[in-house]
């Protein structure tokens, strides 16, 4: 396989972008409302939001997708990047696509003055989990969720 090129988000890429995100949901078992991809998709366009993306494409082919959402930390004064979503499609997994994804999002961190880039996956995510044990560290945190009382 080529190497991916990997582009930040336009208008002109929903119609590739809709089925990664689609896939990407149905990885996880989950089916977010139509209003939630509709302000996801905006906002991944609002240069005034802290969210873009990219899309990967080997041969002109869409293979992949990254979020990522900059925000203020209270543990120091840069800000952070959340690597919010990554997906490549199975096809295209163990080619490369997700690290030139990832390494996107390094890049882009570092232009925007990020002091830092982190990101979480499910625990049953082994495969992605080889890839990001070979490129970034376990911080020894467990998230919570829960919904208000």
């Amino acid at each position: 396989m080529s190497a991916a090129i990997v582009s930040p988000m336009v208008a002109a890429d929903h119609a590739e972008w809709l089925p990664l995100w689609r896939s990407y949901q149905a990885f996880y078992r989950v089916d977010l409302a139509q209003a939630v991809t509709e302000a996801t998709w905006a906002r991944l366009l609002d240069p005034a939001e802290p969210v873009d993306g990219a899309i990967a494409r080997v041969g002109g082919e869409a293979l992949g997708l990254v979020h990522v959402v900059r925000h203020r930390s209270t543990w120091s004064v840069a800000d952070k990047c959340y690597l919010n979503d990554l997906f490549v499609t199975p096809a295209a997994r163990g080619q490369g696509v997700g690290r030139s994804l990832i390494e996107y999002v390094y890049a882009t961190a570092t232009r925007a003055g990020c002091g830092a880039v982190y990101w979480l996956t499910h625990e049953s995510n082994e495969t992605a989990m080889r890839l990001y044990d070979r490129i970034g560290r376990r911080s020894g945190f467990v998230q919570y969720n829960g919904a208000f009382p």
